[in-house]
């Protein structure tokens, strides 16, 4: 099957916006779009009943609406190829399967308002923790002009220029993958890259920090110096994209999240934990997914 950017798609408000965002997404990778319905199975029983009563409007008007969404995108995205299907199986497992398919998942979650961030549910963190390609969270009521920064009259617009793209470091660990995938997000967008590192004193440096203040400078300046190097090869490959770097001491997830604000996209990464017990998607990860104001991609990483 050739490489799709597929959504979630079951006629909410949530997945609505995860189409039109994946729909935009779609226009600047020049791929089709692929909207995707999961029904669970109904019991036996339940299902021979239905049947015998002739009982089919349910999957009708689902398909009805899945086919009119299709077409409206059609008609607000001209120049993307929209196709419109419905699978059978237990969401995340059905969702997780189509990821492998493609070249990104996108999902919807609800909003929770302008600022508070997402309410992801228990299927999309299930997708986050397993999928191994790329998957875009989307809040609820996302418009296209919020992913722009204002015209010069200070009025929304989705004309003007992307607000910058946001990404997560991990200096002691960074993946190419995670890197990669923002710097192309940046340059699809025409827009800057926003790189946030955070970090904490080694435990034998915390005692000293009150008879040496110095300390904490010197620990700074060498995170800010490895930042530095890692994207060094980065800015060399996406010449045309502004770097800017921000290194600094505490919790990287409250930074990225108030930078959220200011972004058109939050990128970060999660380790690869092939174990099928359990639900982790990582402390940063989960929160920026619970707490972002602008889409968030999570790009897995062994």
């Amino acid at each position: 099957m050739s490489r799709t950017i597929t959504v979630g798609f079951d006629g909410s408000a949530e997945s609505r916006a995860a189409a039109e965002w994946a729909a935009r997404e779609a226009k600047l990778r020049g791929l089709p779009l692929r909207l995707l319905e999961v029904r669970e199975p109904l019991p036996d029983p339940v299902s021979q009943a239905l049947s015998l009563g002739g009982e089919n409007s349910s999957a009708d008007g689902g398909d009805r609406a899945r086919s009119e969404a299709a077409e409206g995108l059609r008609l607000r995205h001209p120049g993307i190829e929209v196709t419109a299907e419905q699978a059978t199986g237990r969401p995340y497992e059905v969702l997780v399967k189509a990821a492998e398919e493609a070249e990104l998942l996108v999902l919807g979650s609800r909003g929770m308002g302008a600022f508070a961030g997402f309410l992801v549910g228990s299927v999309g963190l299930a997708v986050v923790a397993r999928a191994e390609r790329p998957v875009v969270l989307v809040r609820a009521g996302e418009q296209a002009t919020d992913e722009h920064e204002p015209d010069p009259a200070g009025i929304p617009s989705a004309a003007s220029r992307y607000r910058p793209v946001l990404l997560g470091v991990d200096t002691d660990r960074p993946d190419e993958a995670v890197i990669r995938f923002a710097f192309a997000e940046a340059a699809r967008r025409g827009t800057g890259l926003r790189v946030v590192h955070g970090w904490n004193l080694p435990p034998y440096y915390v005692h000293g920090l009150p008879a040496d203040p110095e300390m904490y400078q010197k620990v700074s300046a060498e995170q800010a110096a490895t930042l530095t190097k890692i994207l060094v090869p980065w800015r060399a490959e996406f010449g045309d994209v502004e770097v800017t770097e921000e290194s600094f001491g505490g919790s990287p997830s409250i930074r990225l999240i108030e930078a959220s604000r200011e972004s058109s996209l939050v990128v970060v990464g999660r380790r690869v934990r092939r174990n099928p017990f359990g639900i982790r998607v990582g402390p940063i990860a989960h929160a920026v997914l619970h707490h972002s104001a602008a889409p968030v991609a999570v790009v897995a990483h062994d």
